[in-house]
């Protein structure tokens, strides 16, 4: 399980308590979690809220739902708090807006904490949505996904031997040395996702991708097509760490959700590869000092789902194989 440690301010009365935030992820932790969640914006503009803001404080934010006062602590700082404090748990740097930094910049914030964590650091480079973050920030706005596929070019070449040199319209440079590398020889573990399998997500996660963690959940045709990608590029669909989530249904816009409803998915998921789920504590609980209660009910609740899951799936395996040696016997 992973716990979502961002937009949890309902539980701290809208401010950013991060102690609170590092404390849970220390929780999650001893409660038997395999990896914690931060997000990032920089700054919002006010195309935050242009669909209007989202009606229960404690559901996620989604482009243009949310309240631009909405605090967003820098997400590698806050994980690097939380790796001291941890020895076990993956630091997911969920939504890393890349395009919004200099690659050299980025890949030295994103090695020193793989190393400093020693290689629990999984991350998630994307564009992101808000073209006010973008114009506030001078980098242009229909170029990010030709920016975020030169920053992994870079990375790429970073985590290899120095010097490094890159020609580029957006980054040139030359002879850079590099040094110290990531804790894995490949870099820090990368993840991609977001709505719908569009071509260019399929082609960064086929080429860099240890993960993917869709936003909702992708169809029997979606998930083909990125297997289908994968086998053409020589790679198995397998070799990708699949991560799903938890949706809440809230009874109205000041009520908590129930958490046993939320988890109903999981042993669906699992039947379609889904092995991570991600579940954010204020859905459920508007008590900052019971996330550790919360954790270890997750936990206890998840066991077993997953239990019955691994029970109801074997019955049916033997079934079938009964089924198939008795048409066997039958025919002889």
């Amino acid at each position: 399980m992973q716990l979502v440690l961002s937009e949890n301010w309902t539980m701290t009365g809208g401010r950013a308590d991060l102690p609170a935030v590092v404390r849970w992820a220390r929780e999650a932790e001893d409660a038997g979690f395999d990896s914690v969640m931060i997000s990032e914006h920089i700054v919002l503009g006010p195309d935050a809220g242009a669909n209007g803001i989202m009606g229960n404080p404690r559901d996620y934010a989604l482009p243009g739902n949310q309240d631009p006062y909405t605090p967003w602590p820098n997400s590698l700082m806050l994980l690097s708090a939380i790796a001291s404090v941890t020895e076990r748990i993956r630091l997911a740097a969920s939504a890393v807006i890349a395009p919004l930094r200099h690659p050299l910049l980025l890949a030295r914030e994103l090695g020193t904490l793989d190393l400093l964590s020693e290689g629990r650091l999984m991350v998630l480079p994307n564009v992101s949505w808000s073209q006010d973050e973008y114009n506030a920030l001078g980098v242009p706005f229909t170029r990010r996904g030709k920016l975020l596929d030169e920053h992994l070019e870079i990375w790429a070449k970073l985590w290899g031997t120095s010097p490094v040199s890159h020609e580029s319209d957006y980054y040139p440079f030359q002879d850079v040395y590099f040094e110290p590398k990531a804790y894995h020889p490949d870099g820090p573990r990368l993840c991609f996702g977001g709505a719908g399998m569009h071509d260019a997500m399929v082609r960064r996660i086929v080429r860099h991708g240890h993960a993917f963690n869709p936003l909702g959940r992708p169809t029997p045709e979606e998930m083909k097509k990125l297997a289908d990608a994968m086998t053409a590029a020589g790679r198995n669909i397998t070799d990708l760490e699949m991560i799903g989530g938890t949706r809440a249904t809230f009874p109205d816009d000041n009520t908590c959700a129930d958490l046993a409803q939320a988890l109903e998915s999981i042993p669906e998921q699992m039947t379609a590869g889904f092995t991570t789920f991600c579940i954010k504590p204020s859905q459920f609980t508007d008590n900052p000092k019971n996330v550790a209660a919360f954790c270890r009910q997750v936990i206890r609740h998840v066991t077993t789902l997953t239990t019955d899951h691994f029970r109801m799936s074997l019955a049916q395996e033997l079934g079938s194989w009964a089924g198939g040696r008795q048409s066997s016997a039958g025919a002889g």
